[in-house]
């Protein structure tokens, strides 16, 4: 399979990634589970995010993990992983980095966790790191961190002085203000945003009067968050747009439309996720719509990225009088 057209080629904290398509932390494990499909190709992908890992190893939450909602999927896997060494000597050289970026995700209970695990991606292949600061399916660290500006910095601030690559904070859409917490993340020194992770939720077994999740509650994805996510993408573009700073937009995308509507509101990049499990090849068939649009309005990706044309507020005078 070839790569995909020129025209969708986007440069990223620096990287040049084929398609502003990645694929999402958590739905692709470490590089691997959707090579079998045929007709998959990593060509037409910009980046694969990998799997959360942690310092040593860890096994997860007890089942069951996953419950499908309507529109929707709860998942509480709770950072199930081999731990970073075990990724960095057996996992990574079995990945082809010609064939597109991979960018770690790095998850932990302390700052001297995140810190540590950073600093080993640091010395390996990987071309990005990815702070998961808002994972809802962890008692300790994860979304504690997320929520809070004041610790959302304190981590990026520690995880900035043990990498010299590009740093990434994934923003947790179940806080007060995302924007502040974006301001705090770039005075720390982060160079891009992922937004958002899920949402905070859970389902209710009537039979039972029990949680579907072991864990009792979980995190939120596919098609029923796309307008939050959206909304939140655009707060985060208003305050990374005058420092340049790039987003991977991500949340319910399922389509080219959706994945458009993300780059209008301010993603340079956007993200797959839940629509995997049902639909391996939507990377291709997003590409193809993307390529699309841009033809039919004469468009760049550059142009579109924030495009959106944003209305009047309510009340404010439109008329001159």
């Amino acid at each position: 399979m070839t790569s995909p057209d020129p025209r969708l080629a986007v440069v990223f904290c620096g990287l040049r990634l084929t398609s502003p398509v990645v694929l999402l932390s958590g739905c692709v494990g470490f590089g691997h589970e959707y090579t079998r499909v045929e007709g998959f190709s990593y060509r037409e992908i910009g980046a694969v995010v990998l799997k959360g890992t942690t310092l040593a190893p860890r096994t997860g939450n007890p089942p069951h993990r996953l419950c499908e909602t309507p529109a929707g999927m709860l998942n509480a896997i709770g950072l199930q992983n081999p731990g970073v060494e075990y990724v960095v000597r057996e996992i990574l050289p079995t990945l082809n980095f010609n064939d597109t970026r991979f960018i770690a995700n790095v998850s932990g209970s302390t700052i001297e966790e995140y810190v540590a695990v950073t600093r080993r991606f640091d010395d390996s292949p990987i071309d990005a790191i990815e702070l998961n600061i808002s994972c809802p399916n962890v008692r300790a660290g994860g979304i504690q961190f997320g929520n809070d500006p004041d610790m959302s910095a304190r981590v990026a601030e520690a995880c900035r002085s043990a990498t010299a690559k590009p740093l990434i904070a994934k923003l947790s859409p179940n806080q007060t203000d995302i924007r502040e917490n974006a301001r705090r993340l770039l005075e720390a020194g982060v160079d891009a945003f992922a937004a958002v992770n899920t949402f905070t939720g859970m389902e209710i077994d009537v039979e039972t009067r029990r949680p579907r999740l072991a864990y009792g509650r979980g995190g939120l994805s596919g098609p029923a968050i796309r307008p939050l996510a959206l909304l939140r993408v655009r707060e985060v573009y208003e305050v990374a747009r005058p420092h340049g700073v790039p987003i991977i937009g991500q949340g319910g995308i399922t389509t080219a439309e959706d994945a458009l509507a993300f780059l209008i509101a301010g993603a340079h990049a956007v993200g797959l996720g839940t629509a995997l499990f049902y639909d391996p090849l939507a990377a291709g068939k997003i590409n193809a719509g993307i390529l699309d649009y841009l033809t039919r309005h004469g468009l760049d990706l550059e142009r579109l990225t924030g495009s959106l044309e944003v209305p009047p507020a309510p009340g404010a005078c439109t008329d001159g009088g």
